[in-house]
């Protein structure tokens, strides 16, 4: 239970990169989109590094220990998932759909996470969906118009909400949160006239 928190305090602790965009103008620190990006370029690299260390040097930090779950020992782990798809949706999208696409999964996914019960289901129960979605659009609202952000919220919630397997392999919902939230904000504000 307390690396299950750990875990959770660390996910969280992605807001940081949309609270350090927000932030930057107000800091003077003269931060663009493109530094931006690259900085998530930059992050996403480097896990990928630490995890190819990990995996075929035998790099064995304590931390991984603590913060990566037992099916993960001898596959590319979730926080490297979480980076990828972060900087996936910052170098797609621009500030008002990759912000609260990353929110969704710093925040909303370890909340969503939080209310389920923790049994592998192919889909969550309807109360953690419909309480998963209302976390995701309070997440998108200051950042999206409200059908943008609904649809944003729907996308976050199913990627959340349903396991995607192929076989034995699942895909992991740190790589599709962002993702399906930002294609979801975007085909709304690209084809939905507002």
């Amino acid at each position: 239970m307390a690396d299950e928190l750990k875990r959770r305090l660390v996910h969280a602790s992605g807001a940081g990169l949309v609270a350090l965009w927000l932030l930057a103008d107000a800091f003077e620190l003269g931060l663009t989109w493109a530094q931006f990006r690259l900085l998530m370029v930059v992050l996403a690299v480097g896990v990928i590094g630490l995890e190819f260390l990990r995996l075929r040097v035998g790099l064995e930090w304590w931390i991984y220990e603590k913060l990566t779950r037992e099916y993960e020992a001898d596959q590319f782990a979730g926080y490297g998932y979480y980076m990828v798809s972060m900087t996936i949706v910052v170098l797609l999208f621009q500030p008002a759909i990759a912000l609260p696409a990353m929110l969704m999964l710093a925040l909303g996914d370890p909340i969503s996470g939080a209310l389920s019960d923790d049994t592998l289901r192919r889909v969550k129960r309807p109360p953690v969906l419909a309480a998963t979605a209302g976390v995701m659009l309070v997440l998108a609202l200051p950042f999206l118009p409200p059908a943008a952000a609904v649809a944003a919220a729907l996308g976050g919630t199913v990627a959340d909400g349903i396991k995607v397997t192929y076989g034995e392999f699942v895909l992991d919902d740190n790589l599709t949160i962002p993702i399906y939230a930002a294609v979801a904000a975007w085909l709304v504000l690209e084809f939905v006239p507002l």
